[in-house]
This record gives C-alpha cells, structure tokens and sequence, in this order.
C-alpha cells in the first residue's frame, strides 16, 4: 500500500517530477558515457602494451632490469620452463632474446629492438602472427624476419628485401646478420611499430652469440587480477638472489601513472555531475516538503503513524533516483555499445593529436568500455545519494505539529 501510494503521489506534479528525472538522467547517462570512454581508452592502452609485448609478467635474471644487457642474459634450462609451468596461474612461457641494434635498408639506417622468440610461445602469448598484414608468420622450419611497418617506412624496404643488422652481442662480441624480410607487422601501438624486429630464437642466439640464453622470460596469465598471486608464488619457488620477478605496473610505470592521474581528473568532474543530481533531488524534496505541508498535518491528524509517512516519503525519493538512473542507462548503453565497435578517431584532429598519443605508445583512438559494473555503480550512488537527502523530510515529519502545519497549508 505504501509503495502504491509513494508511486502515485510523485505523478501528481508531472512537471515538478519529469524536471527531476531529467537532471537524475542527464548525470547518470554522462557519468556512464564519460565513465567508459575513459577506462575503454585505458584498457585498449594496457592490451596494446602489455598484451602486444611485455606481458603481464616477466622472469629475468637479478640486476637486468636496471642494466637491460645482454651480458645479463639468463641461462634458459627446461627444469627452470618446468617450474615455471607448475605455477598456479600460469600458461604458457615465451623465452626471448632481446637488444638493440641498428637497421639497414639499401640507404638508410634506424634504431630497432631485435627479439628473438620461440615461434609458437610467443604467438599464444602475444598472437602475434595476427599483427601480420603482408607475407606470412613463420612456418615450422623458421628462419627470416618479421619487421614491423614503422621500421619498414623508415629505412625504406618492403617484403622480400634483406633486413642488414649491426649489433653488440654477449660479452661484446660483434653481431651482424642479413636476414629476409618475410612479414610485415601492425601494431596498435605506435611506440612498437617504430622499433620491433622478430627473429626466430634459434637466428637470434646465433646472430647475438648466446646460445641457450633468453633476457626475459615472458609470462602467458590469463587475468591480470591473477599477477600478484603468481608473483607471489614464483618468489617462493625461485632463488630470488637469481632471478628478479615483475609485475606489468613495475615494468610501465609511467602508464600506470599517467593512468591514476587521469581517473583523479575523471573522479572529480563525476564529483561534480553527482553534485547536480544531489541538488536536482533536494530541489524537489524541498518544494514537495512545503507543498504537501497540509497533506502530512491531515495524515498523522487522523491517525497514520509517522514511520509510515515517512517511508512512503522515502519511497517517492527513490523512485525518482531510480527512474533517472534507468533513464540514463537506457540513453547510454546505445551509444557506449555503438562506440565499442566503432571507436572515436583522433587522427582527425591533426597530428599534434596524433602525436599526443604517441608519446604513451597508443593509437589516437578512444574505444569504449562495455561494462556493467560501470552502470551498476551508478544506481549504487545514486541509491545512496537519495537515501541521505531523503533524511530531511523524514526529520520534518518526525517534528511535524499536525494542527500547525494544516494552518501554514
């Protein structure tokens, strides 16, 4: 009975009610919109970088990280592959070998990173013969290179010439190599179309003098809530003194930071949208508080309790907070859905923007992010805005003087 009479008591002043919804929904549909814009930008960043290339996390040995030479190379054994697979979590192991080196076409030369990897592991870790746009992912006798498209443009080559490779090896020896061009990679991210080189393993200890050596060991984990656990497991089962886990925040953290710093940015302009649905609902509450002066001195004049009063108050609150909320979902959800499959192109604000991106090693793309949790946590506020401003009349009906206010209405 309550909940009827708090569903018709909010239509009585359509007017008053459809303006509350309005702003309720207005908040609710540019918090979610906002909302996952911002972590669909993130994610896509995080796969393009972490996904692509570094992993969710890496094995290397002790002091390589700080130094990133081959000279720190580890020595890759199959009881330590063993060891590695028998921990919780994780998937697969790509072994690589890695460092920098000068490339050369016919009359140019750039800096590259040359890594060289197991075909297989690094394809299940990385899929990284779908990056693949000209030749082929190497078949099951490998041998060549896969360069990606910036490096290409740069020294001006295409598919089938030789890729030349001036390099340092292990211990300082002197490494070159010409290789076949047979694919050609597209990244996501900018950062790594303008330097990555693939060699199969095998070529790459070869070419680098360090057989049976990998720099890094990249970890295959499903979920990156699952990292902190598995690290936690392999400085257990692994000599620490050895070998140095890391995380993916430990080895970008100039993403991870720029990432904090823009969800505070996000914070505070939903602070601000939450504040309008806050004075939206109180500028209601206020006038049906005065208005309805009368109706409250007859109701508990003839008998209602107060709590009752009050409940249905209450009710006629949060139906209003919860038919904006739905509003504003059902506005957002098309065009966050819309604009998951056909993200925002930034390109077309010119190349400072492009560049922008580039620094943070992302395509200047702004996907959005399909979740419902983002939508669950706005009824969540809401729901919780609406039960403190709801506090108000509630204490005015609990002081309410029956013949006084029948007077004042």
């Amino acid at each position: 009975m309550l909940f009827t009479m708090a569903w018709r008591n909010i239509w009585r002043n359509k007017r008053r009610t459809f303006i509350t919804l309005a702003s309720v929904a207005f908040a609710v549909f540019f918090a979610s919109f906002m909302q996952s814009i911002q972590k669909g930008a993130w994610d896509h960043m995080l796969d393009n970088v972490v996904n692509f290339y570094y992993g969710y996390a890496q094995v290397q040995k002790a002091g390589y990280w700080e130094e990133q030479s081959l000279d720190q190379a580890l020595i890759w054994t199959p009881e330590l592959e063993q060891k590695l697979l028998q921990t919780e979590g994780v998937q697969q192991v790509a072994p690589r070998l890695e460092s920098f080196a000068l490339a050369a076409g016919a009359d140019l030369t750039t800096g590259v990173l040359v890594v060289g990897v197991s075909p297989e592991a690094e394809n299940q870790l990385t899929k990284l013969s779908e990056h693949i746009t000209e030749g082929r992912y190497w078949p099951a006798e490998a041998h060549g290179a896969l360069v990606a498209t910036g490096v290409m443009e740069r020294i001006g080559m295409s598919l089938g010439d030789s890729i030349i490779l001036l390099s340092q090896g292990y211990h300082g020896v002197n490494a070159a190599g010409k290789y076949p061009i047979v694919g050609i990679l597209k990244f996501g991210s900018p950062d790594l179309n303008k330097r990555m080189v693939y060699l199969p393993r095998q070529e790459a200890e070869q070419y680098f003098g360090a057989e049976g050596m990998a720099t890094t060991l990249a970890l295959d984990i499903d979920r990156k809530e699952e990292v902190p656990g598995v690290i936690r497991q392999l400085n257990t089962t692994l000599d620490t003194s050895q070998f140095a886990i890391l995380g993916w925040e430990e080895m970008i953290p100039d993403l991870v930071d720029a990432k904090e710093l823009d969800a505070a940015g996000n914070n505070l302009v939903l602070i601000v949208l939450y504040l309008i649905i806050s004075f939206g609902i109180f500028g209601t509450i206020l006038m049906m508080t005065r208005e309805r002066s009368y109706e409250f001195g007859v109701l508990t004049g003839i008998g209602m309790h107060r709590w009752q009063l009050g409940i249905t108050v209450w009710l006629e609150i949060m139906l209003l907070g919860l038919l904006g909320t739905i509003a504003g979902i059902l506005l957002a959800l098309p065009l966050v859905y819309y604009l998951k499959l056909n993200p925002i192109d930034l390109s077309v604000m010119g190349e400072a923007a492009v560049e922008t991106y580039e620094k943070f090693g992302m395509e200047p793309i702004l996907p959005a992010l399909l979740d419902p949790a983002i939508f669950f946590w706005q009824a969540v506020i809401v729901f919780f805005i609406t039960t403190i401003l709801a506090l108000y009349p509630w204490w005015k009906i609990s002081n309410l003087q029956p013949i006084a206010a029948m007077r004042e209405g």
